[in-house]
This record gives C-alpha cells, sequence and structure tokens, in this order.
C-alpha cells in the first residue's frame, strides 16, 4: 500500500496532473453554479477532451476534479438564489438562502466552502484507508437493503417539517412519491399516467420540479411580496465565522464526513441521500432551541448537507474503482471513460494500474485544497449577486430557471411544466406546506419502487423484511425516525404542562 501511495503521489504531482486538477476544479466550480447544468452534464460534456489527453490517470483526475468541483460550485446557487440545479445540493438551500436573505450571504458561502473542503478531505482519507475492506461490504447490500434505505430516507421527512407540520410534510411526502410514478417504470415498460403524451414517457425531469419547487416561487415572492425581500445594501457583511460558531459547527462536519462518506460508499445511494440524512440526523440530534433555527437559517443546518454531499462524492468512487459497479449516473459515465482508455476497473486496478488507483485519491487532496483556495477569496464578490437591483435579479432568476428546465431535458414541454408546477409550489408555500419534502419523495419514489418490486419478484412476497437481518435493521431505524420526533414533542408537552418530572 505504501508502495502505491508514493506512485499515486509521484503521478497526481506532475505538471500535467497539476494542471488537469486545477482545471476540473475551475470548470466545475463555475460551470456547477449554474442551475440546470449539473455534474453529470458536465462530464459528458469534458469525456472527449479527457479521451483525446490518452493518459488515463490525467483523464480520471480531470474527470473527478470536475465532478467534485461542480458539487462544490452547485451550493452557491442553492443559497444566494434557492435555485438548487443539482439533488445534492437540494438540502444546502434549506438554511443557507435563509442566512442569504438575513444579509448573511458571505457568512453562508464561507461556512459552505469550510464544510465542502473538510467533508471532501476527510473522505478521500477514509477512501485511502478504508476502499479495499468496503468493496466487500458493498456487495452485501441487494435489493431489499437499498428499499430500506430508501425508507429510512423518507422517514427523515419530520426534519423538514416546521412546528406542527408534520401533517403537511406527509401530504407533501406522498404527493412526491405519486408524481414519481408517472412515466416508464425500471421492471414494466408501459407508460403510466402519462394522459397519452410522449413528452411524459420518461416522467417528470428532476431539475424542472427542483426550479419549480424553489426557484420560480421565489421570483414570483419577490413580485408579490416585496416588502418581504428588500434588497441589500451592496456591503457584504459577516464574511468570517467566530470562534463559537465553528466550535458549533466542528462536530457536525466530523460526523457527517464519516456518515456522508459511507452512504457514498452504497451503489445508488450517493450524494443526495447522504445530504437529506445528514440535514435530518442533524436537526434530529439538536436541542430543542437549536430544532427552532433549523429552515431559518441554522449554521448547522447548512454545515450538515454540505459536508455530507461532498464527502458522498468521494464515497461513490469505492464502488467505481475496487468493483467496477458504478454508483450513480455520474459515476457511470467516468467508467465509460475508464473502459474507453482501456483501463478496467475492479479489484485488481490497484495491482494492475496503482498508478491510477492512487493518483486518483491523492488528487483529492489538492482538488480540494484548489476549491477551498479559489473559492474562499471570492466569496465577496460571488455574494454581490444579492446587491442586484430587484428589477434586474428577477429576470436573471427567471431566466436561469428556464434555462435549467429546457437544458436537463432539452425539451420546450418542460418550461410548460415548470410554469405549472412553479404556480401551484407559490400557492402551496402561501398556504405554508413545507416543499421539501414533495422534492425527497420524487427523488427517492423511483429507486423506493424498482428496489421494492425486484426485492419481491426474488422473494415471492415480502419475507425479505424478516429474512435479511440488515433489512430488518434499517427498518426498524426507520421507524424509530418516525416515532421519535413525536415522543420528544410530547415530552415537551407534558414538561410544559408540568406534568414530567425528572430530566
Amino acid at each position: 500500500m505504501l508502495e502505491g501511495l508514493l506512485i499515486g503521489l509521484q503521478t497526481a504531482l506532475s505538471i500535467q496532473n497539476l494542471l488537469m486538477v486545477i482545471g476540473g476544479c475551475l470548470i466545475g466550480t463555475f460551470i456547477g453554479m449554474l442551475p440546470g447544468l449539473g455534474p453529470m452534464s458536465i462530464i459528458a460534456i469534458m469525456i472527449p477532451v479527457a479521451i483525446s489527453l490518452g493518459d488515463p490517470s490525467a483523464a480520471l483526475i480531470l474527470l473527478a476534479g470536475v465532478y467534485y468541483g461542480a458539487i462544490f460550485g452547485g451550493s452557491t446557487s442553492s443559497i444566494l438564489l434557492n435555485a438548487p440545479g443539482v439533488a445534492g445540493t437540494v438540502a444546502s438551500s434549506f438554511d443557507g438562502f435563509p442566512m442569504a436573505r438575513q444579509g448573511k450571504a458571505g457568512k453562508a458561502l464561507t461556512i459552505a466552502a469550510i464544510a465542502s473542503f473538510a467533508g471532501g478531505t476527510i473522505g478521500a482519507i477514509l477512501l485511502m484507508v478504508f476502499a479495499p475492506m468496503l468493496s466487500s461490504v458493498a456487495l452485501l447490500f441487494h435489493s431489499a437493503e437499498y428499499f430500506a434505505l430508501m425508507v429510512v430516507g423518507l422517514s427523515a421527512i419530520a426534519a423538514f417539517a416546521g412546528t406542527g407540520q408534520v401533517a403537511k410534510a406527509i401530504m407533501m411526502t406522498v404527493l412526491g412519491l405519486i408524481m414519481a410514478t408517472v412515466g416508464e417504470g425500471a421492471l414494466f415498460n408501459m407508460p403510466r399516467f402519462t394522459m397519452g403524451l410522449m413528452d411524459l414517457q420518461s416522467g417528470f425531469g428532476f431539475i424542472t420540479l427542483a426550479m419549480a419547487m424553489f426557484a420560480l416561487p421565489e421570483a414570483l415572492f419577490l413580485v408579490l411580496k416585496p416588502r418581504e425581500n428588500k434588497e441589500s445594501d451592496g456591503d457584504i457583511k459577516d464574511l468570517r465565522i467566530t470562534r463559537a460558531e465553528a466550535r458549533a459547527i466542528a462536530p457536525v462536519i466530523g460526523r457527517q464526513s464519516v456518515q456522508g462518506f459511507f452512504i457514498g460508499v452504497l451503489p445508488g445511494a450517493g450524494a443526495t441521500i447522504a445530504s437529506f440524512l445528514g440535514y435530518a440526523v442533524e436537526r434530529n440530534i439538536a436541542t430543542k432551541a437549536e430544532q427552532e433555527e433549523f429552515g431559518k437559517g441554522s449554521i448547522k443546518g447548512l454545515a450538515a448537507p454540505e459536508t455530507a454531499n461532498n464527502a458522498a462524492c468521494t464515497g461513490s468512487f469505492v464502488p467505481l474503482l475496487t468493483l467496477g459497479i458504478p454508483g450513480s449516473g455520474t459515476t457511470a459515465i467516468l467508467l465509460g471513460a475508464l473502459i474507453a482508455l482501456n483501463v478496467t476497473p475492479g479489484p485488481r486496478l490497484m495491482i494492475d494500474a496503482p498508478e491510477v488507483f492512487w493518483a486518483v485519491i491523492m488528487s483529492m487532496f489538492i482538488g480540494n485544497l484548489v476549491l477551498l483556495v479559489l473559492n474562499l477569496p471570492l466569496i465577496p464578490y460571488i455574494a454581490k449577486v444579492l446587491s442586484i437591483p430587484r428589477n434586474f435579479l428577477i429576470p436573471f432568476i427567471l431566466f436561469f430557471t428556464l434555462m435549467g428546465a429546457y437544458i436537463g431535458q432539452n425539451n420546450a414541454t418542460e418550461l410548460l411544466l415548470l410554469v405549472g408546477f412553479g404556480i401551484c409550489a407559490t400557492i402551496l408555500r402561501f398556504a405554508d406546506y413545507p416543499l421539501a419534502p414533495l422534492l425527497i419523495g420524487f427523488i427517492l419514489g423511483g429507486m423506493l419502487e424498482d428496489n421494492f418490486a425486484r426485492s419481491m419478484q426474488l422473494y415471492d412476497g415480502i419475507s425479505f423484511v424478516w429474512e435479511r437481518p440488515m433489512t430488518l435493521g434499517l427498518l426498524i431505524v426507520a421507524a424509530i425516525l418516525i416515532i421519535l420526533p413525536s415522543y420528544r414533542a410530547r415530552r415537551a408537552r407534558l414538561r410544559a404542562d408540568g406534568i414530567a418530572d425528572g430530566d
């Protein structure tokens, strides 16, 4: 292992590969800021460039830099404009955008940059240490375990509901699950609920729905409630975080780096589930006073998903490099690039091509440092977006919203869906319904259905629930996540009434 590390370090520090790291991070960060152009789209665009290099190490380092650079940069549009163009940065907008509206855009971007750097770096350390042994753990997860993991993700919806809004959150989650059934299922080629429209055969686009739930209502709110959306004076304050804030987010970053990495190791889980679960876990273990701040500009609520999604991106390289299994659409494209370069990922990669395996891991340390050095000095200028006058900002948001929806599917029907869903989302927001659970239900619904149906076929019923201990354990965790918030709320009411005595 030590010899492989030295080979990887020497390869990663070559002039060509250093330029690939810096170039990949720059491209990923700046294009990732644009809603609609997620890591998958950017990497797909960059594949011809990477293959033309001819060197597998340089090609994979470039594409890996684009990957975590896009996730790193994707949080910017979520925080400043409430326009998450990537599923992994949706949770960052829950507290990042409220902080920006409170005049703390600079601080929010600083926390996001530090949390992303820490999550990516700790994830790279864990990848370096645990990659060989974790490849066997990933193989233990089958359809039944993935179904249970999706249930755990859905059971965390209480974390996204405000006080007294659990029923509304459940309703919105169910609506999201229903919307996920539109189009062709993975096991059946028959279109469902498409109303005869060919454009709906592939279902609703995630980008369209994300823009309709968050960005478009924000632009409409700027018009409908101008007094509640005061313009910034252009003076970006509070760029630095205080010692107290650093102490508050340090344990969050530590926990979510580890949790996010191990979720990222599981093929099919990825940064999206890691960020949602990270947010839910931190809210559930927070004190009552801190729980009230979540969704209103909590620094812990921003640090948790930012750390988790970057750690998960690093973790997703474990099944890719050690098993040759792509854990997501993005890593599937990376797998295609490797095969095109005559490199076969799998258990023998670190033996047959250590210069590729270890160089990619070493480049992650360099890449995360480049991203931090690149982003911190630019934060005052990036945050200036909020000082744009409202009559310019509204068209700006609308343009990127419409462009993101169109690029996502390259289909004009998406624009009609965007406007329709956006109007519905604005009405729901006026009625005080949480929109995040709907998006969570939509994202997890397809994977939940596919894995449940596959498990039912394999076990000829639901016997997989008690026949597979890991599945049963995950479902018990989901039950605890559902019951715990209600139990804590009941205890708080009893204490307030003076009935409870003791702790």
